[in-house]
């Protein structure tokens, strides 16, 4: 039953990310835009852990190949979606300490953990996007091409990552019980 459980929450959160990335006004000229879609992928890994937030984040990533996507090589668009995304949920290697924080009431441990798991996620979504921006957008580059695509993908990423973490942090200290499994439902 908790495998099933997991495996809708898990479609419902990928399709709640890509709606939330599809909800934004402004996209960056090479890609990349400010949005919550990163949120529903933490709220699987904090409940699932890594293989939840992981398997979300890579659906989330995969799914969004449909609406629009950049895509130059076979090689690049994984890189920037399916695995950008899908490392986002390694945010679930604070899975543990944030239920634990939640349940004891502690709530200024809890935003501590979330902003840190929060940071591991989008830093990490961040890597692959520049990495992206160095192999496969270089001719965008205007000036050194690793200088311009760390910051080029800052503009979006670091705004997306606070709005994402105080977003999270709210959220779980408001309803810690969003974190807890039920085999009733949340």
């Amino acid at each position: 039953m908790k495998r099933l459980q997991m495996m809708m929450e898990i479609a419902i959160f990928a399709s709640l990310g890509v709606v939330f990335d599809l909800l934004i006004p402004f996209k960056m000229p090479q890609g990349g835009s400010i949005s919550l879609a990163m949120l529903p992928i933490f709220v699987m890994a904090f409940r699932h852990g890594v293989v939840g937030g992981v398997v979300t984040g890579a659906l989330v990533g995969t799914i969004q190949l449909m609406f629009a996507p950049q895509v130059l090589t076979i090689v690049q668009p994984m890189l920037d979606y399916t695995i950008a995304y899908g490392v986002v949920g390694l945010s679930g290697l604070f899975a543990r300490q944030v239920r634990l924080a939640a349940r004891n009431g502690q709530k200024k441990s809890l935003m501590a953990f979330v902003l840190l798991a929060t940071l591991l996620g989008a830093g990490l979504r961040y890597i692959c996007h520049v990495i992206s921006g160095i192999v496969f957008f270089a001719e965008y580059a205007k000036g050194p091409v690793v200088e311009y695509s760390f910051v080029y993908n800052a503009t979006y990423m670091v705004p997306s990552y606070i709005l994402c973490g105080i977003v999270a942090g709210i959220l779980f200290t408001t309803a810690p019980r969003l974190l807890r499994y039920s085999a009733r439902g949340v």
